[in-house]
């Protein structure tokens, strides 16, 4: 099975670096005008001072993210009220409610994006070693992720009745984020954190990537996309080899939230940080009109639509199978790369006015803490508001736990995260 994966990474690479050498190709030189896709690349506009338009996702802050971030938080906010009130199968309207979780993708792939661009325009500037040293980096990442969420394990496990049997090892596994390998490792108000768990697992493993493609700069960079495409795809093929069958992995332990599962995803962000740093090319083309940024995000509705087709996918929240769950992975892939695909490629300068909107800025910039907490306030939602849990009000609890999320998430941000990286990374 080994030699069959490694045979079907290469192949993937192989065909991965001929559509990224196409998709990457420049427009033909023309007697007209100089167009963005016809300027010099960045390391020849250092060295002949031509100014080199840039795309927007090429370096600096991009408001547009935080506003897409927003709406992939009260996506999944929506999955888990549809769960808990029984309105997540039945029609294809709640089949889609229990799908929009599927929009930890956009996170993971923002996160893939923002980690590998640094390192992606370091080579496109034929630049020696990498981009970042490694041990500021982790510090930032532990800085950013673990005081707000050490505060949540705390609550969870001693405001929740049902968390009062745990004992310490249960805490240090959740507090370590080690909880995905082990079995039976859900615990109430935490069993959202598998996604924290991934997450601190890449954080770790992106340091090998870029140090294991730091020769790949200058001339040699062009290999960078299937490089990275090889990377995605060993995603896809990893819930499809029986590990457990094999016995290389234990029984008990859910194959299909470890880290390996999940490279699809980060990848997808990772080839836009490729694309949005290299001479622009197609995509950032198709990423100038107004009517073409339309198009790239029906095709990511698309992709989410397809998700919940009962022809393709079984409903609600049952175990898939690899196939199921690999092809479920590859749209969803898909979907987060159409989604963020416009707003980084287009040139600088372009604006977003309900991306960049003060509401979703705002709920943009405190969407780690709506994330963290809206279990916690999802649970006290129906106390509050008299409900029954599974009874189908979803129509009450998702307004209480959207607004209550919200709030503590602000809270969060203005009280645990934000004073922690001012006293603990000062210089972020």
């Amino acid at each position: 099975m080994r030699p069959v994966a490694a045979v079907a990474l290469a192949g993937g690479a192989v065909a991965a670096g001929f559509a990224a050498r196409r998709l990457a190709q420049p427009a033909p030189p023309t007697a007209a005008a100089p167009t963005l896709a016809d300027a010099p690349d960045t390391a020849a506009a250092e060295a002949t001072g031509v100014q080199q338009p840039r795309l927007a996702g090429a370096r600096g802050h991009i408001p547009a993210l935080e506003g897409l971030r927003g709406l992939a938080a009260i996506g999944i906010i929506t999955t888990h009220v549809a769960f808990v009130t029984r309105m997540s199968y039945g029609t294809p309207v709640r089949r889609l409610y229990g799908r929009l979780d599927m929009l930890v993708a956009v996170f993971f792939a923002k996160t893939g994006f923002l980690l590998w661009r640094a390192h992606s325009d370091h080579a496109r500037r034929d630049r020696p070693g990498t981009a970042r040293a490694v041990i500021p980096y982790l510090r930032a990442r532990l800085v950013r992720i673990m005081p707000a969420y050490s505060v949540l394990v705390a609550v969870a496990m001693v405001l929740l009745p049902q968390n009062r049997i745990n004992g310490p090892v249960v805490w240090l596994r959740n507090l370590t984020l080690t909880q995905i390998y082990q079995r039976r490792f859900l615990v109430s108000g935490l069993t959202h954190a598998w996604s924290l768990a991934v997450e601190m697992a890449y954080y770790l493993a992106l340091p090998a990537l870029w140090t294991g493609m730091r020769n790949l700069r200058g001339d040699r960079a062009r290999w960078r996309l299937p490089a990275v495409g090889a990377f995605g795809l060993s995603g896809l093929l990893f819930p499809l080899i029986p590990w457990q069958r094999l016995r290389l992995l234990p029984r008990g332990i859910n194959v299909q939230i470890l880290p390996p599962a999940f490279s699809a995803w980060f990848a997808s962000g990772m080839l836009l940080a490729e694309l949005a740093t290299a001479r622009p090319g197609l995509l950032a083309r198709l990423s100038r009109a107004s009517y073409a940024r339309w198009g790239w995000w029906t095709a990511g509705a698309g992709a989410l639509l397809a998700t919940t087709s009962t022809r393709w996918f079984s409903e609600g929240f049952h175990h898939p199978s690899g196939r199921e769950y690999a092809a479920r992975n590859g749209l969803t892939a898909a979907m987060a790369f159409f989604f963020l695909g416009p707003v980084v490629l287009a040139p600088a300068g372009t604006r977003f006015r309900v991306l960049e909107s003060a509401p979703l800025q705002a709920i943009g910039r405190w969407s780690y803490g709506i994330f963290l907490w809206h279990l916690i306030v999802l649970h006290y939602a129906f106390p509050l508001t008299r409900t029954s849990l599974w009874t189908r009000r979803m129509g009450v609890i998702w307004p209480v736990t959207v607004a209550g999320s919200i709030a503590v998430g602000a809270a969060s941000y203005r009280f645990i995260e934000e004073p922690a990286r001012k006293l603990l990374s000062p210089h972020a």
